[in-house]
Formats: structure tokens, C-alpha cells, sequence
């Protein structure tokens, strides 16, 4: 049979594509550059804002860089692997997100770089990790310790991560607000901090400005009393948590009942009157004052919870019940009739409160309250729910700082004294690893890059400034994006916890080098959901 007339041999089933070699390489990194393009704009203090409207035409406005991420609804699989980078960051420290993508997407940039110079991507890839582990030890040696008295410092590091998002006008207030409710919930445990971010609940009611936010010693429950006849507030109150329904449950199976006598049907009635009466009785007989139920309350009950004087709210979500059971000290109970004085806790202050238009609990002054709430307002809701996520930042950076006890000035310094640190290592290698460590280092400077193009300062210029500025030893040297010169980002107060710069590190470098090991893109067919590998992801 002649060569010619040789039948092509199909491997993959009929509709998927594949891509490989250089164009793989090339896709995958144009999608995940696209990616840190996106949020690039959103970095610093005069960062952007961007403005996503859903299918259903929903609409969020934000710089969060992993709520723009995830808004998005990316399809391209490289890119994907970005927005890991993002939540992988918003969970490990709750802030950074955007540093995080910026530098992934700046580390494939220059690596696509050395890949036109035929240098192969796993020597790529090698120099990376070594850049990584250099740039984590340089990081560390340059970070300065922190403890739970440092209440000035940790008020900076609030600050900083509220800067250039929509709570800026009253950083101050909130940033507080954050300090005093980390520390409230933080306890010691031989001498090592431990620090639960559950332990702070976040809410946000609209209908006054963000300088009304406030923070409750204790919990704030969505939930109203049920009953118009109850007291308003209660001082010094005993509370029983109850997971089980305050009602005569239906039967399971399908039941009749026969009454042939109008009599029988007042005793049916009388009786359920009286199991609902002995529900009340057992609440009044353990000493409680106010009860928190799960699950729902009969009308009757509601009535003779208030003639007992007894402050009540149903349908309380499980999280609110735990909350509440850290709060107060109280027990849940699953049933009525284990209820008892030692399953209760203490308060000292319950009151209903109208806050916007909605009527809330406030559980507050407890004694032993290793849980609290912080109420934030905002005269709309995008602005409050920007407002929360810039808490959530603030509270994550300041909870990071503690856990980690270390921390470095922002405005771009580190990443300065970083890059001039491991261009000095790559000195020490030979071969073509160094490359690679020099392309690391050069990644590094795209963030203080970033804030100067965000503030439309000339990004050459301000990077000539700070390198001489760091050359002197001036280790600190970070951009006053305000007035377009280097300053003392420490002396500013810029300051951040050191676990994002790490953690935005390793994330980026760890995504960047698996991105480059792909040189073979298998896409299944339409039919399967798959997607072409050369699709960029939809912006």
C-alpha cells in the first residue's frame, strides 16, 4: 500500500479539539493575562471600580478582585486556574486577591518571554520555584513583629485594607470598629493566638450612612419578637436556646379523626390548648426570660409566652443559634423537656430595635461574649454590601497579622526590596534557572507599576525613584499615589500583614508554573460541555 493512501487515525471521538506545543502555551497564557488585565485596574488606592450586570440583570459594583472574578462566570479552564489563585487567597487571608492575580498573570507574561528564547518550561518552571522559596525567606527577614497591644498598628492595617474601596470616607470609624471586635473574640492558647473569623458576624442593613455602623458585644439577630404583647427589651436576661417546634406537631400518617358530639370537639380542642400551656409552663419553670426557637411557635404559645412575660423569636437560623450559644453561654436544646436552669445563658440587654425598615434582636452586654456582630449601614444597597466587603478585607488582614505576628509596609515597597533582593540571588546561579529568577524578580515590580499607571503617574519614572530610594537602604520606600513621590510607606502607616504577600506569592508562582507545564490542550466536544482551547474567556 502506498504512503499515500494512508487512512488518518483518529484517537479522540469525533468533535474534540486539541491544541498543543507552543499555541497551547500561548492560549492558556493569553487567557490567564486577560484575566489579570480585568482586575489589574482595581489595584490601589485610586484603583477602579467595575460594574458587573448578571443574567437576570443584577447588578454589582466593586474592586474586590475575587468578587469580580467570580461574577465573571469564566469558562476558559486556564483561566480558571487564575480565579483559584484569587479564592485561594480570599480564604487564606481574606485580602490581596487582586495583588494575587496580578502577579500570576505577570509571571506568565515574562515567561512567555523567555519561551520565545527556546528556553524550555520546565527550566522555567524550576527557577520559579526557586525564586519563590528565596522570595519567602527575603519576606520573612524583612517583616517586622506585631502583638495584640499594637492597637495603632492594627488600626493601620484596617485602614490600608479599606483604602480605595467604598468605606474609605470612614476608614477610621470602621477601622475601630474591626480592631475592637478581632480583639474580642481573640483567645490564647499557650501563648499562640487563636482567632476564629466566624466568631465575627457581619451584617448590613440599608437606610443611614456608613459612619452609623456599629459594634454589639454579643449577636444581632435578624428575627423580631413574636408577639406584640411581649417586652420590648429585657435586662439581665435569662436565655433558653430551643431547636425543637413550640406547636402540636401533624401526625406522620394520614389520621382521622371521628367526632360524633360537638363536646368531643371542645375536649380535642381543650386538650391541645393544655400541651401547648405545659410547652410555656416548662420555658417559665427553667427560669428563662426570653427564648430563641429554631423551629416555628403555635399562636397559643406566642400568647402565653406574653401573658408570662416572656420575650420570644422564632425560626432562628442554625448559625444565629450557635452564635448565640457563644454569645450567651446557653445550650441548645433538641428537647422541652430537658430544659433546665443549667442550660440557660445570660445577656445583659435584650431589646427589639427598628433598623431600617426591618425590626432586629439585639442580644448585647454579655459577659463572656467570644462572639460579636458588626451592624454596617449604607444609604443604598451597593454601598452597603461594598462596605461589607471591605470590612471582611479589614478583618481578615488584621486576624492575619495576629495569627502570623508579622508584618511589612504596602505602597509597593515590598515588592521593591523584593525584586532588588532576588535579582542579587539569580547572580549567584548559573545556568539557565537565573533567567527565570531574573523574570520573577522583574514580576514583582508590576504591583508598584500598577498603582503608579492607577494613579496616572508615569510608572518609569516612579520605579526610578523608589529603586534609588531602596539602593539607599531605605527598605520602606513605597508611592504616594496622592502627591505622584516615594514616601515611607511605614511612616504612612501603609501597613499590611505579611501573610498576603506570601500567600499571593506562592499561590501565583504555584498556578503560573502549572500553566506552563501544559503543552497539550484536550477539549471534548461540544455535545460534553467542553470548550474550545483556543476560546478566550468571556469578558
Amino acid at each position: 500500500m502506498s504512503k499515500g493512501n494512508m487512512q488518518p487515525i483518529f484517537i479522540l471521538p469525533e468533535g474534540s479539539q486539541r491544541t498543543f506545543g507552543r499555541e497551547a502555551q500561548r492560549n492558556n497564557i493569553m487567557a490567564a493575562k486577560l484575566v489579570a488585565e480585568t482586575v489589574r485596574t482595581t489595584l490601589g488606592p485610586k484603583g477602579m471600580d467595575k460594574m458587573i450586570v448578571d443574567a437576570l440583570g443584577d447588578i454589582t459594583i466593586t474592586n474586590d478582585g475575587v468578587t469580580i472574578l467570580q461574577e465573571m462566570q469564566i469558562e476558559h479552564p486556564a483561566a480558571k486556574m487564575i480565579v483559584e489563585v484569587a479564592k485561594t487567597q480570599e480564604d487564606e487571608v481574606g485580602d490581596g486577591t487582586t495583588t494575587a492575580v496580578v502577579i500570576a498573570g505577570e509571571l506568565l507574561k515574562n515567561a512567555e518571554r523567555l519561551l520565545e528564547q527556546d528556553i524550555h518550561p520546565t527550566v522555567i518552571a524550576r527557577g520559579y520555584r526557586m525564586a519563590e522559596a528565596k522570595a519567602q525567606e527575603i519576606l520573612l527577614k524583612m517583616a517586622e513583629n506585631i502583638g495584640e497591644k499594637d492597637d495603632d498598628a492594627l488600626r493601620k492595617i484596617a485602614m490600608t485594607a479599606m483604602t480605595g474601596k467604598g468605606a474609605e470616607a470612614s476608614k477610621e470609624k470602621l477601622a475601630d470598629i474591626t480592631v475592637r471586635a478581632v480583639k474580642h473574640v481573640l483567645i490564647k492558647i499557650n501563648d499562640k493566638i487563636e482567632i476564629d473569623s466566624n466568631d465575627i458576624k457581619i451584617e448590613k442593613k440599608v437606610g443611614a450612612s456608613v459612619e452609623q455602623s456599629e459594634l454589639i458585644e454579643g449577636i444581632a439577630v435578624d428575627k423580631e419578637r413574636v408577639h406584640s404583647a411581649m417586652p420590648k427589651m429585657v435586662r439581665n436576661a435569662k436565655i433558653a436556646l430551643v431547636d425543637s417546634a413550640l406547636e402540636i406537631k401533624n401526625t406522620e400518617i394520614d389520621a382521622k379523626i371521628q367526632i360524633t358530639d360537638p363536646n368531643q370537639m371542645q375536649a380535642f380542642l381543650d386538650m391541645e390548648e393544655k400541651m401547648l400551656k405545659g410547652m410555656v409552663d416548662k420555658v417559665e419553670k427553667s427560669g428563662a426570660s426570653v427564648i430563641f426557637c429554631q423551629k416555628g411557635i403555635d399562636d397559643m404559645a406566642q400568647y402565653y409566652l406574653s401573658k408570662k412575660g416572656i420575650y420570644a423569636c422564632r425560626r432562628v437560623k442554625k448559625s444565629d443559634m450557635e452564635g448565640l450559644a457563644k454569645a450567651t453561654g446557653a445550650k441548645i436544646v433538641t428537647n422541652l423537656d430537658d430544659l433546665s436552669a443549667s442550660e440557660l445563658g445570660t445577656a445583659g440587654l435584650i431589646e427589639e430595635r427598628k433598623v431600617g425598615d426591618e425590626d432586629m434582636t439585639f442580644v448585647s452586654e454579655c459577659k463572656k461574649a467570644k462572639t460579636v456582630t458588626i451592624l454596617i449601614r449604607g444609604g443604598t444597597e451597593h454601598v452597603a454590601d461594598e462596605v461589607k466587603r471591605a470590612i471582611t478585607d479589614a478583618v481578615g488582614d488584621v486576624i492575619a497579622s495576629l495569627k502570623v505576628g508579622k508584618i511589612v509596609a504596602g505602597a509597593g515597597a515590598p515588592e521593591i526590596e523584593l525584586a532588588r533582593e532576588l535579582r542579587k540571588f539569580s547572580n549567584t546561579l548559573s545556568g539557565r534557572e537565573q533567567l527565570a529568577v531574573m523574570a520573577f524578580a522583574d514580576s514583582m515590580e508590576i504591583i508598584p507599576r500598577t498603582l503608579a499607571e492607577n494613579a496616572g503617574l508615569d510608572p518609569i519614572d516612579m520605579l526610578t525613584a523608589l529603586k534609588n530610594a531602596h539602593d539607599k537602604g531605605e527598605k520602606w520606600a513605597g508611592i504616594d499615589v496622592f502627591k505622584g513621590k516615594p514616601m515611607d510607606a511605614w511612616k504612612a502607616g501603609v501597613i499590611e500583614p505579611l501573610k498576603i504577600k506570601t500567600q499571593a506569592i506562592s499561590s501565583a508562582s504555584e498556578a503560573a508554573v502549572m500553566i506552563l507545564r501544559i503543552d497539550d490542550v484536550i477539549a471534548g466536544s461540544g455535545k460534553s460541555g467542553g470548550m474550545p482551547p483556543g476560546q478566550m474567556p468571556e469578558m
